[in-house]
């Protein structure tokens, strides 16, 4: 696969790779000094806080980015004691981040230093951010006053939004002061903070205005209107270039997230996203460009079984014909060597995530599968979270007694081995039926009995809150899908995670995965898509679509995806019935292989899992890195120069393309250009002038998308 950093929809196009963070680090070709080399801090609301799909993406990241930086290279997160206890090994700080922690300390802000406990293990810093409420209401005011992002009252989650961005703030100016080579802007190791997400990213408005000497880069994994927005029309992405995104955010009761995630977006150095899908909302949604595209990648030996993956697969799947034979046996049997299992797992949303789709294809299939004579059966779950009472009851009776039978017969086999052993040693003939005690023989039968049941099997495994108005269930309702021993295709809905503490299953759900054929991503809306990655990375085929950046990257890398075991469904300008009869097709052709053929396209997934790994895809975000030091680097040159000491006037510059450094840190002997040809070279691009604007005639949209002299600090 050929090796990439920027997208088709990079704005940086003129990026050289490798060119700038020396230059950076060091005015001269020379390396630079220990404590003049650059810092990286990053900084998400899920370090060592598991509540999303970026806890995954910083985690598996970790071990690429201390290869890289070293003891340079730190988190930030909050702290929630809950959860610290378990992930975060608290040590003393050193040095100069002891003096920056202390100082903070005595003016009541408490910073938590140590070590996460995953592969690479990075230092950390967790940040007891909370606020008083006078403090509180003082930050949001400036918010407002600045930026023009009014913040509702009591909500919480705002709150702690507000709360952890003004703390960030606090920390990394309090390392810059402290930092190896002093507070001087000039003299100071430069200072890298990588902010993920609108949770994350507020203290980027929050330093620009400050004027903190700090480079920021901002990655947004989905837009928040974008999510709300795809969920409710059709043809998202081809009526994208219309949407009113301020409207829309009143629509859907997000303005203030909205305006956040757009302040954050404009006040990076450098603005990145997880794909090329998600690109083209913040294009429109957020008014930016992207810079770099940074794909999200796993450490696939984490993951990767090697000669093992098919011995596992064949392992963790008779833990799933387990589950089927307590689910579907007390009513009817079928043969489990001739059955297939498919998933579809994630967050609930039915229509996003394509739930929807993959049931109307299941009834297709269904039917097809009858008229095609294809003799074979086929189990789909649905993995979700969902609001539930408990586990069916009836459900949990059927596994008590199937174990209940497993321990019969475990005790019968044990006993007529060591009795057919005698006999057969005496010379006797074969028989079975008088080596079984009658004790044991009435117990089996009694089990068997006792597993029975005279209806349908259930096709939700837990009782749902509400489950009148549930929309997966009432679709499995309205197709059909009763789970009929005449039907090839069955179907479990599991509202609840699979993890070794449920009691229906007491495995990992990467092991659940190893043990399916295939996994059904078709989503309507996916920025990345982590489920099926996981699948490639465990050998196990996926479908994704092609509005999911997965899917989308898989498009753009291979010629022939389908052939890799990694099938991109088109959905994009293509109606919902026409996606459905697509994916019905494409699962009947997958049902008429034979094992040898499904054994032989694991292989080939196998094979490309590698191209998922960070060791490749992570090379963006060190382009994302470099780019953004650059610009900083341009645009502290920018201000000085025209500082009213240098004889010229403050004022905001323009964004500094890489083809701008790169001549820039030639005429320094970087990039091979003499001196001399470099006074030759034009001189920086000029400073914009922005006019003050009063109150009444500011536009609160305006601020949020932050002015360049005035909020983000001479940047526009």
């Amino acid at each position: 696969m050929a090796e990439r950093t920027l997208q088709g929809e990079s704005a940086s196009k003129d990026h050289v790779v490798g060119t700038l963070l020396e230059a950076v680090a060091q005015p001269t070709a020379a390396a630079p000094a220990p404590d003049r080399a650059p810092i990286l801090f990053e900084v998400s609301t899920e370090v060592c806080n598991q509540v999303g799909g970026i806890y995954q993406v910083i985690r598996s990241k970790a071990p690429l980015m201390t290869q890289r930086w070293g003891e340079r290279y730190c988190l930030i997160g909050p702290w929630e004691p809950s959860k610290a206890g378990v992930e975060f090994e608290e040590v003393p700080a050193e040095g100069w981040l002891a003096d920056a922690i202390n100082e903070l300390r005595s003016q009541g802000l408490h910073v938590h230093h140590g070590r996460w406990l995953v592969p690479g293990r990075p230092r950390v810093l967790l940040v007891e951010h909370w606020l008083n409420p006078e403090y509180l209401a003082s930050v949001k005011y400036q918010l407002w006053a600045d930026h023009g992002i009014e913040t509702p009252g009591e909500d919480w989650l705002i709150n702690y939004v507000v709360c952890f961005a003004e703390s960030v703030r606090r920390l990394l100016e309090a390392v810059v002061k402290h930092r190896p080579g002093g507070s001087d802007a000039s003299g100071g190791a430069p200072v890298l903070a990588h902010f993920h997400e609108w949770l994350g990213g507020l203290a980027i408005p929050l330093l620009r205005r400050q004027n903190v000497p700090i480079a920021t880069a901002f990655t947004t994994h989905a837009t928040l209107l974008g999510r709300y927005v795809a969920g409710a029309v059709e043809d998202f992405y081809d009526r994208l270039p219309w949407f009113d995104h301020e409207a829309e955010a009143r629509r859907y009761n997000c303005l203030t997230q909205h305006k956040i995630e757009r302040a954050a977006a404009h006040g990076a150095h450098v603005f990145t996203t997880v794909s090329s899908v998600t690109a083209e909302e913040c294009n429109y949604l957020l008014g930016r460009p992207v810079d770099v595209v940074v794909p999200n990648g796993l450490t696939i030996a984490l993951y990767n079984a090697g000669h093992d993956q098919q011995r596992l697969h064949g392992e963790y799947k008779e833990v799933i014909h387990r589950f089927t034979m307590g689910h579907f046996f007390p009513s009817y049997s079928f043969d489990l060597d001739r059955t297939l299992y498919f998933f579809t797992s994630g967050r609930y949303e039915p229509r996003n995530k394509g739930f929807d789709l993959c049931l109307e294809a299941m009834a297709r299939l269904n039917a097809e599968m009858k008229a095609a004579q294809v003799h074979k059966n086929v189990v789909f779950f649905i993995i979700t979270k969902r609001a539930t009472h408990a586990i069916n009851p009836l459900c949990m009776e059927k596994r008590g007694v199937l174990n209940e039978l497993n321990e019969v017969c475990e005790k019968i086999t044990s006993g007529v081995r060591s009795r057919l052993f005698q006999r057969a040693a005496a010379g006797g003939k074969l028989h079975l039926d008088d080596l079984v005690d009658e004790y044991w023989m009435l117990r089996y039968r009694r089990s068997q009995q006792a597993l029975k049941q005279h209806c349908l099997p259930m096709v939700v495994t837990h009782n749902l809150q509400d489950d009148q108005n549930d929309p997966v269930l009432n679709q499995i309702r309205n197709l059909g899908l009763y789970n009929r021993e005449e039907d090839p295709v069955k179907v479990v809905y599991h509202p609840d995670f699979i993890n070794p503490h449920n009691r229906l299953w007491g495995i990992e759900y990467d092991q659940f995965v190893r043990g399916c054929h295939l996994g059904l991503f078709p989503s309507l809306y996916e920025p990345w898509g982590y489920t099926p990655l996981e699948c490639a990375a465990m050998g196990v085929p996926s479908v994704s679509s092609d509005v999911a950046g997965f899917g989308r990257y898989v498009q753009e890398t291979y010629p022939n995806p389908e052939q890799a075991g990694m099938k991109v469904l088109r959905r994009r300008g293509r109606g919902y019935f026409d996606a459905a009869g697509d994916l019905a097709k494409y699962l009947l052709d997958f049902c008429k292989l034979e094992r040898r053929d499904r054994i032989a396209l694991r292989n080939e997934v196998d094979k490309r899992s590698w191209d998922f790994d960070w060791a490749r895809l992570g090379k963006a975000y060190h382009t994302a890195h470099e780019l953004a030091l650059a610009r900083f680097r341009a645009e502290r040159e920018v201000v000085v120069n025209t500082s009213p000491s240098a004889g010229g006037t403050l004022g905001g510059v323009a964004m500094v393309s890489a083809d701008d450094l790169v001549k820039g840190n030639a005429s320094r002997g970087v990039v091979g250009m003499s001196r001399e040809e470099a006074k030759a070279e034009p001189k920086p691009p000029p400073r914009l002038e922005s006019k003050p604007e009063s109150r009444a005639e500011s536009k609160p949209d305006a601020k949020a998308e932050i002015k360049p002299a005035r909020a983000r600090g001479g940047l526009p």
